[in-house]
């Protein structure tokens, strides 16, 4: 069974005949869960099959036609994964978008992918959206899974979700497979938008055979590492993002597993419990606020539980030095088996395989942990370019957290003359929409340059030790792009100068210089001496370019906003080395001078 569900995935020509397979070997078996009205209720394989055709077929008589655009507005729900599959079964292409996107970025990627139509979610969600749809007035129609409570707009058309999706069930699969012969593993999927070091959002290729090649490799190391039986997964990360809409939707599809949507951060660890996954995608700052959570419990329950604690870290930390354990380790390791281990294993549901972490860096430390308590972590590595997963560590190649691990499976990597890592395969996308410079520039020679440092050590895991671009990456692996923010923050009266951070962080922070001339006038109408550093000092100087910064957050999405800043005790120059002779910051410099103010940033 297992070699045949490799042979499915190599074999389908698109990633909605995959589906389509899966759902009639299924058939009645429960495939996407939810939580309704306090009870977990599930929708099958063959349901969401006919919604998926009903759907397609729906927004063809829309009159939308092969390769047309459609925004999906909507927060992790089954809904996404029918609308995804179904704008695909249309001949259609994905445009993924973040429900903590602002009016600015929906207009941004409405006008730049050209959606002819959008679906959303909800009402509260239509709000930020419908603002950018009057200002492009590219989009005709506009489909609500819920009740929009709007019947009428210039420039487009409301359609509720039940209409379009009612029909005739059988013609429309017959429809959607007559289609499916059409798209092609090299058939444009979806356009997932990924900031660029530039600022604006750049829309990321992603053709059926890119997806199809990550699910294969990543199904093969659950096949070899661990066995595919009654697969679940908890699916919690945003499904726009490549790494859930990969990993978190199309993988548990390819090995037809159920997938389960969880309610939300605050109640990830209930959902944990009760939904019992076997595999679940996250990102390292999920990692690190449990691990903060377990070592406080433990704290709690005396000094047996503590000291039992310390021996399993103690063995883990050895494990990892080592490469195996200590035969002196193998009693106590037993003694953790039967006390420690079976309760940290039942608050993730007693089922648990594999967590994987990506999106961005995991410390080490935290996947120890994990790996202590009884618990397989795995880190991924990739970029929404490659599909998106490059690398992933896996038990059979050695686990070893400061390694992303082996490259997967139809991945080929080389490492360039400057320490970069080079991808190849089926999973680099096809290049950057409407954007052919940056495309020449990223994907040179059938290679994708990842912009990552590394190099593979002598096992072949792959070792990221730097990142040649300034891309910020957060500890949700979000990607920020520092330029764009940076340059709004310059065009505010006030500031002169600014450098945010936030690579593996929970927000972004800020090093702000003061505009001098403004410094001057504001002295002057505060009756201060104008001395610029004893004015910084001042709470109501603060204040005020604490206000030039909230302009800014304004047209930030969530992701983006400066949620804290401290000011630069003098401005960035060519002279004290912090800007380069073309007048670019450096960051390495300005971190170096300012990492302990930077620091205090995160503290709480």
């Amino acid at each position: 069974m297992s070699s045949a569900l490799l042979s499915d995935i190599d074999n389908a020509s698109n990633l909605v005949e995959l589906f389509l397979k899966r759902a009639d070997e299924k058939g009645d078996a429960p495939f996407l869960g939810r939580r309704e009205n306090g009870e977990w209720t599930t929708q099958s394989w063959s349901e969401v099959a006919q919604q998926v055709c009903l759907l397609a077929e729906g927004l063809r008589a829309l009159g939308l036609d092969d390769g047309d655009r459609v925004a999906l507005v909507s927060e992790n729900r089954p809904e996404w994964c029918i609308a995804d599959l179904a704008i695909m079964a249309a001949g259609c292409v994905t445009v993924p978008t973040y429900i903590t996107n602002t009016e600015r970025d929906h207009a941004h990627i409405l006008d730049n992918s050209g959606a002819r139509a959008v679906i959303v979610s909800t009402e509260k969600l239509l709000q930020p959206l419908h603002g950018a749809l009057q200002s492009t007035g590219i989009a005709e129609h506009v489909i609500g899974i819920e009740d929009l409570h709007r019947k009428q707009s210039s420039g487009f058309t409301y359609h509720d979700w039940n209409v379009v999706t009612s029909g005739d069930a059988v013609q429309a699969r017959q429809a959607v497979e007559a289609r499916l012969a059409g798209i092609t593993r090299e058939t444009t999927a979806c356009i997932i938008y990924t900031s660029g070091t530039g600022g604006a959002p750049r829309g990321v290729l992603q053709h059926h055979g890119a997806i199809l090649c990550n699910a294969a490799g990543a199904a093969e190391i659950l096949i070899n590492d661990f066995g595919i039986q009654d697969e679940r997964f908890l699916s919690f990360l945003p499904l726009s993002h490549a790494y859930e809409h990969t990993g978190g939707q199309y993988l548990p599809i390819s090995v037809g597993a159920e997938i389960f949507y969880s309610e939300g951060l605050e109640k990830l660890a209930s959902n944990i419990e009760e939904v019992r996954p076997t595999i679940m995608v996250v990102v390292p700052r999920l990692f690190e606020v449990l691990r903060t959570r377990i070592l406080k419990q433990v704290e709690k329950q005396g000094k047996f539980a503590n000291y039992l604690l310390d021996r399993a870290l103690n063995i883990a930390e050895h494990e990892a030095a080592r490469g195996k354990k200590r035969k002196r380790d193998t009693p106590m390791d037993a003694v953790l088996e039967r006390t420690l281990r079976p309760k940290i294993r039942q608050r993730f549901g007693g089922r648990m395989k594999a967590m994987v972490s990506g999106g961005a860096p995991l410390n080490p430390d935290v996947g120890y942990f994990f790996q202590a308590m009884g618990l397989t972590m795995l880190q991924g590595y990739g970029q929404t370019e490659a599909g998106p997963v490059i690398s992933c560590n896996r038990p059979a190649a050695g686990l070893k957290m400061d390694t992303v691990g082996p490259p997967m499976r139809g991945v080929e990597v080389n490492i360039a003359e400057d320490g970069e890592l080079l991808v190849r395969g089926e999973l680099v996308m096809h290049g950057y929409w409407q954007n052919r410079a940056e495309t020449d520039r990223t994907i040179q020679d059938g290679w994708l340059h990842t912009g990552d440092i590394g190099h593979l050590d002598d096992r072949g895991r792959i070792v990221i030790t730097d990142r040649k671009k300034d891309m910020i990456v957060n500890d949700k692996g979000d990607n920020v792009a520092p330029q764009k923010i940076e340059g709004m923050l310059t065009l505010q009266p006030e500031i002169a100068q600014a450098m945010v951070s936030g690579d593996k962080r929970p927000y972004i922070a800020g090093l702000i210089v003061p505009d001098a001339e403004w410094a001057l006038e504001w002295a002057r109408a505060n009756d201060e001496k104008f001395d610029l550093a004893k004015l910084q000092d001042l709470p109501a100087f603060k204040q005020a370019v604490r206000a030039a910064v909230d302009r800014v957050n304004g047209d930030l999405s969530v992701i983006e906003k400066v949620r804290k800043f401290e000011f630069a005790d003098e401005a960035f120059t060519i002279e004290n080395e912090e800007m380069t002779p073309s007048m670019k910051i450096r960051r390495h410099k300005i971190r170096d001078r300012y990492q302990t103010r930077i620091d205090s940033m995160y503290r709480a």
